[in-house]
């Protein structure tokens, strides 16, 4: 669970809203969990938007806590997973985790077997940082 503040662009706020609204339904549990993170979300102009946030198609690198393991994958869409390099849809547990998040900050989240615990170690690619506010 996050407990800090989270920002999101306002770009991304408008796509994961619809996107809320496509898949909703009454058993959508991870839907709901998106639906908190955006109710709680700081609104950013992408152009605003601090170079050390996880945003839409961020590619970040995260440590498990429990094991020390790191792996690296992109933040994307529902439609776009399975697209070229790793890559996680948002609409995943961990997706939803981190969409939001800062670089250095760590998350527990529920999972089948009990609770992750991750750090995001880096933000290796954030579309904002290099001017693309459309992705």
């Amino acid at each position: 669970m996050k407990t800090g503040e989270i920002y999101i662009t306002g770009y991304d706020m408008e796509r994961l809203r619809a996107l809320i609204e496509i898949y909703g339904g009454d058993d959508t549990p991870y839907l709901d969990r998106l639906e908190e993170e955006l109710d709680r979300a700081m609104i950013v102009d992408p152009k605003d938007i601090p170079a050390d946030v996880v945003t839409m198609n961020s590619v970040v690198r995260i440590k498990d806590l429990d094991t020390g393991e790191e792996k690296s994958f992109a933040l994307v869409f529902p439609n776009k997973t399975g697209i070229g390099e790793k890559s996680v849809s948002v609409l995943a547990p961990i997706g939803t985790a981190l969409i939001g998040c800062r670089e250095g900050d760590s998350i527990d989240w529920d999972v089948p077997g009990g609770t992750k615990r991750i750090q995001i170690v880096q933000i290796v690619y954030q579309p904002e940082r290099i001017g693309n506010y459309d992705l």
